[in-house]
């Protein structure tokens, strides 16, 4: 019969690797005992069933279920959590179970599951025809934010992809078809993908749904059906899976295109804002180098902050006037982030008291953290800049429930619910009366055993307890003779006897009631102290909110201090001006000064800037520290620089280095081509352009070609007018400033000793006189005979008298058999007679008198 109930719980959830209860382990069976044992490593052992083979099965024990769990979500599994479901002791035949709960990796709650740093979204994404809607929700934290977008959909939608990093996507079957997106979600992405069926996306009952959960106040969600859609299919997926409602859930934030600064998968990437390229490390990040937050709520919203810098002046100018005032009181700065410190992750703990899976211990750092709040609200005390004011208003002491929490749980209660043990001494006078019944007992138990001693004179008598048996009397073989006749025989052992009396019995009755009933009655007072708790959540996720806030903030004033950081100037006059401006991560990771260096960008005279010169003399270093200085000032951080002025940017777009796409079949210059086409179609009159190297995939002058297209189009401003960093060893691009407006040209400092060269990191004006190469990879290591050989060529190269070819046995100036080597090319006096030559003005008698000489000179020369 029990395999029967798991069949019919299997058949329910196909798609779910189910862990079905059975004592104190969660079992798995046939096929998903078989992806177990592969996945998590374990033992696969057999089960008779009444099948003609015994059933694939192993376990996990049901109180270490998360590591195990974790592991299956993160390789893109789906876990059913299947419940006894009634007390075992009372059921008749066998217990009833049922899934309680899908796990998928978008709807994790468990703490030991996430990442405290960051957020664990799902998304889902609706699109119908050339719109599309887009729904972002944290169930973890209780956050939600949805869009629409009605133009270059699916461009737009990896932007949004790469902005929020979801672990979930779920979108109709038309969204599965949009180009190259599903491949996109596949190939850049670590989330698991799901389509679901078009009646879950269905407007009119996604509008009903939404309703019922936010009761009413859904806002501007309304006026955009589609964002609607994708919110509404989130609310339904996450009812599917949680089985227990969506009361975390509780608002929604309709957010526009135009709020925040546009960067797609490349920039992100290429910038490294929360990691790195290569190792996927946060250290070696910017947020690495700006994270000082004391708590995961500040963890989390320092990520947003980077990946959604503002275009807002105003609301840069207010997070930057706090920042300011931190900075200036390093006392109170110092207070608040020792306060910090000890506020635990009120969102996420909130969470699970909404959805009823919280636990004592969580519920006792909800107490904790409350006890903080009065501190924080005295340390800002004072502070007059508006947003730390706003803050200091936001934060609500909740001391009403730090008081009813506080009565209510022991402080030494366990971790598990179905215990006991977890009701403090006085809040209950009946859980009072059943503990000192239970402990009566066990002091009776006391002396009944020597009480039995003394009457029976066997000195080692012993009284005790099993699960099987009971409360028993256990007596030695070597003194069996003394046991009197009232004693009853329960269980032989190899050692001895054991027996039951009826006071024994009676007691056991008692204890045994007392036990089970404070058990229920414990679960049922905390079941009622965390529904007064969650029905307190909007006033925690509000001061959660601002605990985050000025955590950030915090993190920004003491980054800034610290690292001797700018308040920059940000305005809409389109301008970036740098004095003495450093790359951020780079200063961060060097033990050597960083050299500074100037920038001047705008509309007008200083659109573009070409910048020439050696490989690793810091061209790219100098291009991603002016892009990541406007992206912090941006975030309202200050910037290191001596002086900035950042003139809103709407875009930040980068194009710096690739590699071969071989699953879709692209080479680098394709991959690179991508990029390029995908920025000139997107960018703005007011984006930032970083270029770095465009066109060195194919020959010298289709890439040059392309170079001078591309630089022609980002500085017209009839067409694009963006401000661009065009970093390139094609020197001959240099003289595009004495043609175009708005282009200027900058190299690398070097200084050249002999054959050695040293980078001086620094940016001047004018173009490279040298790309450096052959000395570049002398510093590289190659070995002198290659470099010896370069420079001949490289003589050979410059004096223009020489090409490639193929030398054989017959030619005269033989070197090896098969060797390439250089010999004298038809540019010479042939050519330069050819050159001068005008064919317009022969006459024919001339024309074949010409044709003539041409020909003796040939071959005299191939003599």
């Amino acid at each position: 019969p029990m395999m029967q109930q798991y069949l019919r719980i299997k058949q329910e959830h196909p798609n779910c690797i189910i862990f079905y209860r059975v004592g104190d382990f969660y079992e798995m069976f046939f096929d998903d005992a078989k992806v177990a044992s592969r996945e998590l490593e374990l033992v696969l052992t057999g089960k008779d069933c009444g099948l003609e083979e015994r059933a694939p099965m192993c376990g996990v024990p049901f109180h270490a279920y998360e590591n195990y769990a974790a592991k299956l979500v993160s390789r893109g599994y789906k876990v059913g959590i299947c419940e006894q479901l009634e007390d075992p002791s009372t059921a008749k035949g066998p217990v009833k179970r049922g899934v309680i709960r899908i796990i998928t990796p978008g709807t994790v709650l468990e703490n030991s599951m996430l990442d405290e740093g960051r957020n664990n979204y799902l998304c889902a994404l609706y699109v119908r025809g050339d719109e599309a809607g887009i729904c972002f929700a944290d169930i973890s934290t209780g956050e939600m934010l949805a869009t629409c977008i009605a133009e270059s959909v699916e461009q737009k939608i990896k932007s949004e992809i790469s902005r929020y990093s979801p672990r979930e996507i779920i979108m109709n079957s038309e969204a599965q078809k949009l180009g190259r997106l599903k491949l996109f979600i596949e190939e850049r992405t670590d989330c698991a993908l799901e389509i679901m069926d078009e009646q879950d996306f269905e407007p009119s009952v996604c509008a009903a749904r939404i309703n019922s959960v936010l009761e009413g106040r859904i806002g501007e969600l309304a006026e955009h059906p589609l964002a609607l859609s994708a919110a509404g299919a989130v609310i339904e997926y996450v009812e599917k899976t949680q089985k227990a409602g969506v009361s975390q859930l509780r608002n929604i934030e309709y957010y526009y295109d135009g709020q925040y600064m546009t960067l797609d998968f490349t920039a992100r990437r290429n910038l490294e804002l929360t990691e790195t390229m290569r190792s996927k490390d946060k250290r070696g990040s910017l947020l690495w180098v700006l994270d000082r937050t004391k708590t995961a709520m500040g963890k989390r919203l320092i990520r947003t902050w980077l990946e959604h810098p503002l275009l807002s002046c105003a609301g840069i100018i207010r997070r930057q006037n706090a920042v300011e005032e931190l900075i200036s009181k390093p006392i109170e700065r110092s207070e608040i982030a020792e306060v910090l410190a000890g506020i635990h992750d009120l969102e996420r703990i909130m969470s699970r008291v909404a959805y009823g899976s919280v636990n004592p211990r969580e519920m006792l750092a909800l107490s904790s953290a409350f006890g903080r709040l009065p501190s924080v609200l005295e340390k800002l005390e004072g502070m007059q800049s508006a947003m730390l004011c706003d803050i200091r208003g936001q934060i609500d002491t909740l001391s009403d429930i730090k008081i009813l929490i506080d009565l209510a749980i022991d402080p030494e209660a366990p971790m598990t619910v179905r215990e006991g043990g977890i009701i403090k001494d006085g809040f209950s006078a009946e859980v009072d009366i059943l503990r000192a019944d239970m402990k009566g007992g066990k002091d009776v138990i006391a002396r009944i055993e020597q009480s039995e001693r003394e009457k029976t004179g066997i000195p080692k008598l012993k009284v005790g307890y099993n699960r099987v048996f009971g409360y028993y009397i256990e007596v030695s073989n070597s003194y069996k003779e003394l046991v009197p006749q009232e004693y009853i025989r329960k269980q032989t052992l190899t050692n001895c006897e054991r027996y039951i009396t009826q006071e024994l019995k009676d007691l056991e009755a008692r204890i045994l009631g007392a036990s089970g009933k404070i058990v229920v009655l414990e679960y049922s007072l905390f079941d009622e102290i965390r529904k007064k708790t969650a029905a307190q959540i909007d006033r925690i996720k509000r001061t959660a909110q601002a605990i985050a806030k000025l955590d950030v903030l915090y993190s920004f004033a003491q980054t800034s201090f610290e690292r001797s950081y700018v308040r920059p100037e940000v305005n809409i006059s389109g301008k970036i001006v740098l004095k003495d401006s450093r790359h951020p991560v780079v200063e961060a990771l060097s033990d050597s000064p960083f050299v500074p260096n100037d920038a001047v960008l705008d509309k007008a005279e200083n659109r573009v800037a070409i910048i020439t010169g050696p490989n690793m003399a810091g061209k790219s270093t100098f291009m991603r520290q002016v892009a990541l200085i406007t992206l912090m000032a941006q975030t309202g951080c200050f910037v290191p620089a001596s002086y900035a002025e950042v003139g809103i940017v709407d875009r930040i777009f980068t194009r710096v280095g690739a590699s071969d796409d071989l699953t879709s079949g692209q080479s680098t210059f394709m991959v690179e081509m991508s990029e390029v086409a995908d920025i000139l179609k997107s960018a703005t009159a007011d984006s930032l352009l970083i270029l770095d190297e465009i066109g060195r995939g194919t020959s010298t002058y289709d890439g040059m070609s392309i170079a001078r297209a591309v630089l022609e189009y980002a500085a017209d401003t009839k067409k694009l007018g963006a401000k661009t960093l065009f970093a390139t060893h094609y020197h001959e691009l240099t003289a595009l400033e004495e043609i175009l407006d708005g282009v200027k040209n900058y190299n690398i400092a070097v200084k050249k000793h002999g054959d050695d060269i040293t980078f001086l990191r620094r940016i001047i004006r004018g173009g490279a006189d040298d790309s450096y190469g052959i000395e570049v990879a002398k510093l590289a290591g190659v070995p002198m005979p290659v470099i010896n050989r370069a420079k001949q060529i490289l003589k050979s190269l410059e004096a223009g008298t020489e090409v490639a070819t193929r030398k054989t046995k017959k030619d005269k100036n033989y070197e090896t058999d098969g060797q390439i080597t250089f010999v004298s090319s038809v540019e010479n006096e042939l050519s330069a007679k050819l050159k001068g030559l005008d064919v317009n003005t022969m006459t024919p008698i001339e024309a074949l008198g010409v044709l003539f000489e041409l020909s003796k000179m040939a071959k005299e020369q191939d003599n």
